[in-house]
């Protein structure tokens, strides 16, 4: 069974903290990017989530989202799928959007990434 708690380190370095993973699913955390918008130094950001129940013989699914509050005025909604391999080794597997603040709705083209 796959576990999210704990510290995970994707390719670009960047860390995630997972707190304990609470009966209903909800879990908070810290995410230090090593990836920033503006090319500064990054800080950790708190981040929310809920991980759906696996059903049998399943792999949990999960989201959750990180607010770049403390160095930009952006926010990340992840979605993902936690796999565990013959060896035990645990994969989180996920898909991201990010939205940047604009100044008008005619820059709104520009705002997700």
């Amino acid at each position: 069974q796959c576990q999210l708690s704990g510290l995970w380190k994707n390719e670009q370095d960047s860390l995630m903290e997972i707190s304990a993973v609470r009966n209903d699913g909800v879990f908070q955390g810290k995410y230090l990017t090593q990836v920033t918008l503006t090319g500064g130094c990054a800080r950790a950001s708190p981040l929310t989530g809920a991980q759906q129940q696996p059903g049998e013989g399943a792999w949990p699914t999960f989201a959750f989202t990180v607010r770049w509050d403390k160095f930009s005025n952006a926010t990340t909604a992840f979605v993902g799928q936690c796999f565990v391999d013959r060896g035990g080794k645990e994969t989180l597997t996920t898909m991201w959007l990010l939205r940047e603040a604009v100044r008008s709705l005619d820059e709104d083209w520009k705002s997700t990434r």
